[in-house]
């Protein structure tokens, strides 16, 4: 917002009007000042004629989606009635990530206030295949929205080599609509099960994936749930870290963030913890970066500045690793500042779930269920569910702006499949920031920026977040 705020300001005219810089959904927007206000008047005025559906509707779709959400889960009763309309299952595929729990509690929750009948699979797709599947009422997932991990269990297997079983348990069980929460292998299953679909009519059934976990790795979201989690936890310990050399001149950290080949993790809390450098697989680098950011390290300790933080994502290079670079920062610096390690490892997860993952979760959850229950009974033919089209399976994901679903098929040329990351990564676009920040001479690409929009601007196929 800060870098937006300066472009606005470069290439603002006299006759340019005043505007307020502002965040909406994953993108910085630019509001014209005097219609920010008149809204916030006009607000104020509505409250005090106690016009309250007016004034949730002047706070904008976006608070009125969280207002509908949190009056389902937290106003409504549970439904009394025990005989559902459809059989929807939930599922978490994956390394645990924080939040998963919040988006199985809406996604049951929902699913029962609309009628259905909810089953929980525990241990991913191989719980799916060995029949691990029960029901779950309102107070199953009852104070689920603040613990870490996956309560229900979750694995990385993948169903391809139980197609035969995962058909059978549907079959057996009714399930008419799957719910997976998970990471990239969730979005790998969910493709598998596409292709599943060609040698079993069982697997012909609706199915949307919401993307949980810290690589944020997903291709078809910008966001993944957990991803805030992991972020606050890394830029707390390196905050902590550097803390530790406030008595010592002249140390540099040279720091190991999780992600796999995903570079998200360590370009996103170096740019919040004030990093030196962040290598990233992404971005290829080579010994003369690696020199540069040692005399550029060297220059800094001149100054006022005694202290130096670098963050390496574990899969960025298989040569220089963390102890090679943890070599060359302590032999380059000899006599002029001194080098420690560390690698964060699993601690990244993080315990409980930022306030961000539990209500991103629990929206996603709340949207993949309506979602889910529309799509079945779409589906609906002949007495029994069949869904073949590619859309019946899908991601849901963030787009910039709005939550939007995709389909698995749509979504397999953006993939990097050997790396497990999507080809075009929207955040790649932050890292020079980065590199301003550390006082490195770099030119910003500032050929995608905000233009100056109205507040009632009506946005087409975008869906409140």
């Amino acid at each position: 917002m800060g870098v937006e705020a300066v472009m606005a300001l470069l290439e603002g005219t006299p006759d340019t009007p005043a505007c307020v810089v502002s965040l909406s959904g994953n993108q910085a927007v630019r509001l014209p000042l005097m219609e920010c206000v008149q809204v916030t008047k006009d607000v104020t005025k509505a409250m005090s004629e106690k016009k309250f559906d007016e004034a949730l509707k002047l706070r904008g779709r976006s608070f009125m989606n969280n207002w509908e959400v949190y009056k389902l889960l937290a106003h409504v009763r549970p439904p009394v009635s025990k005989t559902g309309l459809h059989t929807v299952a939930v599922m978490n595929v994956g390394a645990p990530a924080a939040g998963m729990n919040a988006a199985v509690r809406s996604t049951v929750r929902i699913g029962l206030i609309q009628g259905n009948r909810v089953l929980v699979v525990h241990d991913g797709f191989e719980g799916l295949a060995k029949g691990q599947i029960e029901e779950a009422g309102w107070s199953y997932v009852g104070g689920w929205t603040g613990q870490g991990g996956s309560k229900l269990g979750t694995k990385r297997t993948l169903p391809k080599k139980s197609l035969e079983q995962i058909s059978a348990n549907i079959t057996k069980f009714n399930i008419q609509g799957l719910v997976i929460i998970g990471g990239f292998e969730a979005y790998t299953g969910g493709l598998e099960l596409m292709e599943g679909r060609k040698q079993y009519d069982e697997l012909c059934i609706p199915f949307v994936i919401i993307p949980a976990t810290v690589s944020n790795n997903v291709p078809g979201s910008d966001f993944s749930v957990g991803a805030d989690t992991a972020l606050n936890t890394i830029c707390t310990t390196c905050d902590r870290i550097k803390q530790s050399a406030a008595g010592t001149k002249r140390r540099v950290f040279i720091i190991e963030t999780m992600g796999g080949y995903c570079g998200y993790l360590a370009t996103m809390a170096g740019l919040a913890a004030g990093a030196d450098a962040a290598y990233i697989f992404e971005e290829p680098f080579t010994i003369r970066d690696l020199q540069a950011n040692v005399e550029h390290l060297v220059q800094k300790m001149k100054t006022t500045v005694k202290r130096g933080l670098v963050l390496r994502n574990e899969k960025c290079n298989e040569n220089y690793t963390t102890d090679f670079i943890f070599n060359l920062y302590s032999e380059e610096g000899k006599g002029i500042f001194d080098s420690r390690k560390n690698v964060l490892g699993h601690m990244q997860q993080g315990g409980s779930p930022t306030p961000f993952d539990r209500n991103f979760a629990t929206k996603m959850g709340a949207k993949a269920m309506n979602w889910m229950t529309g799509k079945i009974k779409e589906s609906y033919r002949n007495g029994r569910i069949f869904a073949n089209t590619p859309d019946s399976g899908c991601v849901l994901g963030m787009r910039k702006r709005a939550l939007v679903f995709q389909p698995v098929a749509e979504l397999k040329d953006q993939t990097d499949f050997e790396h497990r990351i999507p080809k075009e990564q929207w955040w790649l676009k932050l890292r020079p920031i980065l590199k301003i920040l550390a006082k490195y001479e770099i030119d910003l690409d500032t050929s995608e920026h905000a233009h100056l929009e109205h507040i009632n601007r009506k946005r087409s196929g975008e869906a409140p977040v």
